[in-house]
């Protein structure tokens, strides 16, 4: 009977370790370029907890790349920003700290080439800010559906 008690005992221990290691294996494993996306397809859809676990998760991938070391000023800007989007809860103020973090995150990517594929860098009049995208058609992260196709790409990074 004691024998079958550690068995589980030891059989549940690998269970949760083996979950913990999947989780931040994920995280580290995570591109900055691919998790900032992800934010901006939460805040496309206008939903503010799904663009807050998001930018927890960009964060984390931040913090795993090393590269992202190069420049530590740019990486603490990025890093406020996104924490600012982690915490806050209503959505508009997740837009705006998005705009300060999308500008410091364009001269990070553009710097290091995190890139394999282009980047466009697009830009939206009615706010003037900018965003970057993985492709070429306008999805406007700052006004969702209202003002979904808004904005122009100002430049293709290779």
């Amino acid at each position: 009977m004691k024998t079958l008690i550690k068995f589980w005992i030891l059989h549940v221990l690998l269970l949760v370790v083996a979950g913990d290691l999947s989780a931040q294996e994920k995280t580290v494993g995570l591109n900055p370029l691919q998790a900032y996306y992800e934010i901006k397809e939460a805040l496309i859809s206008s939903n503010a907890g799904l663009a807050g676990a998001k930018a927890t998760q960009f964060i984390n991938a931040i913090k795993a790349n090393e590269r992202t070391n190069a420049s530590k000023v740019l990486r603490d800007k990025i890093l406020f920003d996104a924490g600012h989007i982690a915490g806050s809860k209503d959505i508009e103020h997740k837009r705006d700290d998005f705009s300060s973090l999308s500008a410091d995150f364009y001269a990070l990517v553009k710097a290091l080439k995190l890139n394999d594929k282009p980047v466009y860098y697009d830009y939206c009049p009615m706010k003037k800010s900018y965003w970057l995208s993985e492709d070429e058609v306008i999805k406007n992260p700052y006004y969702g559906n209202i003002m979904l196709s808004c904005g122009k790409i100002a430049e293709v990074l290779k």
